[in-house]
């Protein structure tokens, strides 16, 4: 979801912005007019997350997938590096790296069906290494990392496109961070990259300039056309974001949400979830019903009341309440009544 007072704004500007009689859609992305778009977008991120001056925010596109290349051209420089895989998305990214020389898995939940991420301390990885990569949230499985990684002997490449914004972290603990927009930021074709400047210097010579992180970092993230319009609403978003009272406040009401639906899967005999509690997502919250033939029946139902996207991933079936930070409280509730009531129809 993106907020409706985004929404909104977006609406009101999209013929006419700051009344300069174009829409955002319509500017060059090297005009006066929309340099100032770019620049309070990027100032809003780093006083949301606090982002280091020794770190690079660069405003990319290709989506999270296109960094499973991009990082290694631009870290490995013909070194190793280590993966941890605690979900379907962390183990693509596994895959497709595959595509270069020396990757290693350094853990895996993946025998345990990811119902659980492993331990930082379980990750074996050399000091040798050019980076460790993992996902701090997994969309499909629903397995998020809450404690601070306290890796410092390697760098931390983190993909953070489904959690991104709904907390609090610590940029320092990473060499690398990026996300997709589409969860927790904006609209697709936007992708997000925090990188530290010391790391900006291991490219390939032939890695192509736009995916040069240092080629975009020098430029502004304008070596070529970037996606203006999903910037512009990312800018709405963190100003919101930060009207709201920042990420703490934000966490506040990720907690109450997430806490509230989890509470009620595990009262009921109905429906479940077994992801172990320590890395219950926030964010992706699946749950099954115990007669998986009612499933189809759950979906149809919830999308009569005006309750959609709640059909599991394809993968792993079952259902899914993705409720990302601008999914109201209020949403939930409807979610909750709406189980009680098909629950209670359906035993």
């Amino acid at each position: 979801m993106i907020p409706r007072a985004v929404l909104a704004q977006a609406q009101k500007e999209l013929l006419d912005w700051n009344s300069t009689g174009m829409s955002v859609m319509e500017m060059s992305h090297r005009s006066k007019q929309y340099l100032p778009i770019i620049e309070d977008a990027e100032a809003n991120l780093r006083a949301l997350l606090n982002i280091p001056n020794n770190y690079k925010v660069l405003f990319l596109q290709g989506g999270a997938i296109t960094q499973n290349y991009m990082v290694p051209m631009n870290l490995l420089a013909g070194r190793s590096a280590s993966y941890v895989a605690s979900g379907y998305w962390s183990k693509r990214t596994y895959s497709d790296a595959q595509a270069f020389n020396n990757m290693n898995m350094a853990a895996s939940s993946e025998s345990i069906n990811y119902t659980k991420a492993p331990n930082f301390n379980s990750w074996n990885y050399s000091k040798n290494d050019a980076y460790i990569h993992f996902c701090l949230n997994e969309t499909i499985h629903g397995v998020e990392y809450f404690d601070d990684p306290k890796i410092t002997d390697v760098p931390l490449v983190c993909d953070m496109s489904s959690n991104i914004l709904s907390r609090g972290i610590n940029v320092s603990n990473y060499g690398v961070i990026y996300a997709g927009a589409q969860k927790n930021i904006g609209p697709a074709g936007l992708t997000l990259v925090i990188v530290r400047d010391d790391l900006l210097n291991y490219a390939e010579k032939k890695t192509p300039t736009t995916f040069s992180w240092k080629i975009q970092s020098d430029n502004n993230s304008m070596i070529n056309t970037p996606s203006t319009f999903s910037i512009y609403i990312a800018g709405l978003v963190f100003k919101w974001l930060n009207e709201m009272g920042g990420l703490k406040e934000v966490e506040k009401l990720n907690k109450e949400k997430a806490e509230s639906l989890y509470s009620f899967i595990d009262q009921s005999e109905f429906y479940y979830n077994d992801i172990d509690l320590s890395n219950r997502s926030r964010m992706n919250v699946p749950f099954r019903i115990r007669d998986d033939t009612l499933t189809m029946s759950f979906v149809e139902a919830a999308e009569k009341k005006g309750l959609y996207q709640l059909k599991g991933h394809r993968l792993v079936g079952g259902l899914r309440a993705s409720i990302y930070n601008a999914m109201p409280i209020e949403g939930i509730h409807a979610l909750i009544k709406f189980m009680k009531d098909f629950e209670k129809n359906n035993t």
